[in-house]
């Protein structure tokens, strides 16, 4: 018996490849997890700038606390079983009338692992809809596998590559509305997308990409894991990561810097250009 999904819910995230909208905490919660992070933005920005966003919940207490959110837990334990690890986390944000904006991707197409079958939550911590630019899915195309991608290193593109699936049916996309404190889970093998933000507004989002059970591996680059829940991974070949003590500790820098260094290396693996992010 599924923890806090339904059955059917289980059920829709298998044949759609995401499920949405999942409540996962007030309005007043998410705003006050934003006002913390602009809070660093205005006061450390070095640590989390447009080119630093990865990995943040590596060294910032109140992510960290985000990504071991009971609800979070339960829900990707629904989806993928009891024993999983958290590769990594981005933070994806949209300033207002930017034009930045992410092309249709799967995002297992770069990672380097042995098997696609894991999960991302996306935590909304501002309005995500269509005006502030809102992640859109493609139903079911999760199970076509990994789809041809093109790389256009886009100015104006957040993904590392500006990796593109092409002739994308978009009248089949489904736009995951979101209010701050709402989540969405999407499979790593789903077509996705997300267009500028036209509003008044920042659209700040927070992925935890992804949890993974302990029977994935990392391929290119090194295992780096933070264990989540149940039975920890084989320790052979395997790094373990650290929660941070507190935010912006020294330990907890130097560790982000190693792991977003081999982030980087699996990411533009083979690429024919590397940009800073």
């Amino acid at each position: 018996m599924p923890k806090f999904l339904t059955d059917s819910e289980v059920k829709r995230y298998h044949d759609d490849g995401y499920l949405s909208p999942i409540d996962l905490m007030s309005e007043s919660d998410a705003a006050a997890i934003m006002a913390q992070l602009e809070e660093v933005e205005r006061l450390h920005s070095q640590h989390v700038h447009a080119e630093n966003r990865n990995n943040a919940h590596l060294v910032l207490s109140f992510l960290d606390e985000l990504a071991f959110h009971e609800i979070i837990l339960d829900v990707v334990e629904d989806l993928i079983g009891p024993d999983y690890s958290l590769w990594g986390s981005v933070l994806f944000i949209k300033e207002p009338g930017s034009k930045h904006f992410v092309s249709w991707h799967q995002d297992a197409t770069y990672m380097g692992m042995t098997s696609n079958n894991f999960v991302t939550p996306w935590i909304a911590l501002s309005p995500s809809n269509k005006e502030t630019g809102c992640m859109s899915m493609i139903p079911g195309s999760h199970r076509n596998a990994i789809i041809e991608h093109d790389d256009t290193y886009g100015k104006d593109n957040i993904l590392t590559r500006g990796q593109v699936v092409k002739d994308v049916d978009e009248s089949q996309a489904v736009d995951l509305i979101l209010r701050p404190g709402q989540m969405s889970v999407h499979h790593g093998e789903i077509i996705h997308g997300s267009q500028p933000n036209q509003s008044s507004q920042r659209r700040v989002g927070f992925a935890l990409q992804s949890y993974m059970p302990n029977n994935i591996d990392q391929h290119i680059g090194e295992n780096m894991w933070l264990h989540a829940r149940g039975k920890k991974r084989s320790q052979q070949n395997t790094t373990f990561l650290s929660r941070p003590a507190e935010s912006l500790d020294k330990s907890a820098l130097l560790q982000r810097d190693v792991v977003n260094k081999n982030f980087s290396d699996i990411l533009y693996h083979g690429a024919a250009q590397r940009r800073e992010y």
